[in-house]
């Protein structure tokens, strides 16, 4: 299903993106807002230029696998395959010259996410996996890697975009998890779900994610040995509310908080 010709591709894919979205990156640039619901939802041109590179090359390499798109929308559907790109997820930071975001390029099968990466053009860092393993490349070298193991939620550290984004009884909800950790830190988008995979933090809660927030990270928390789910334990692949855990045991204890 996997092979490695995908793998090495989205390694073309993200030297592709990252070409495209770094000449924009702390310079001067426009920025627009795509707001739907009132609230601030900044786009730049190193969004559209990394999504159309990537989009070019997948046209061009596979021309019978779909593409969803943030900045693009869908094509093909209904293909088995289907790339699943957020050429910059965290273009808040993007704006602000903060090298939190990422290029998500996640691939599912049938509907199932099967492979991705998060790749940092600035720092050179790419975290990939296929469900089954993840990897890191980039500054440090090359290794495996492996979510850390945690007893209980007391021990974790916490991470999500922004505790202002939960309301009403989401936020009450996420006041439970946050309330029951040892340490709880904001603002890193697509960042936090690599540093699960990497065994540098425990858990992020999160909520309102589309699919392509999402898709590209499950493959590599579940290949590192962790969990990636919804908050009733069920699948997240359309985003939504989502649960991303290293260890079992701490996702089984946050489920029950988010549960009530």
């Amino acid at each position: 299903m996997i092979d490695a010709a995908l793998q090495q591709f989205l390694d073309t894919l993200a030297d592709a993106a990252s070409a495209a979205i770094l000449p924009y990156f702390r310079q001067s640039t426009a920025v627009d807002d795509k707001r739907l619901k009132g609230v601030f939802d900044p786009v730049t041109e190193g969004d559209r230029a990394g999504e159309r590179a990537m989009r070019a090359l997948i046209n061009a390499h596979y021309p019978d696998h779909g593409i969803l798109g943030e900045e693009y929308g869908a094509e093909n559907l209904d293909a088995d395959y289907v790339w699943v790109l957020d050429p910059i997820d965290g273009t808040r930071a993007f704006i602000s010259g903060l090298p939190v975001w990422g290029t998500l390029i996640g691939l599912t099968f049938r509907g199932r996410p099967v492979l991705g990466m998060m790749a940092q053009p600035f720092t050179g860092e790419r975290y990939a996996g296929d469900t089954t393993s993840a990897w890191y490349t980039g500054p440090g070298g090359p290794r495996s890697l492996a979510v850390r193991p945690r007893d209980t939620l007391a021990e974790s550290t916490l991470m999500t975009t922004s505790p202002f984004l939960f309301k009403g009884d989401e936020a009450t909800a996420y006041d439970r998890v946050q309330s029951a950790v040892r340490m709880a830190r904001y603002g890193t988008d697509c960042y936090a779900y690599a540093m699960v995979a990497a065994g540098n933090i425990d858990l992020v809660v999160e909520n309102g994610l589309q699919a392509y927030d999402i898709v590209a990270l499950i493959p590599i928390i579940e290949g590192a040995g962790g969990l990636v789910t919804d908050w009733s334990g069920g699948p997240c692949w359309q985003g939504g509310q989502v649960l991303a855990c290293g260890d079992r045991r701490v996702h089984a204890e946050a489920l029950e908080k988010l549960r009530g």
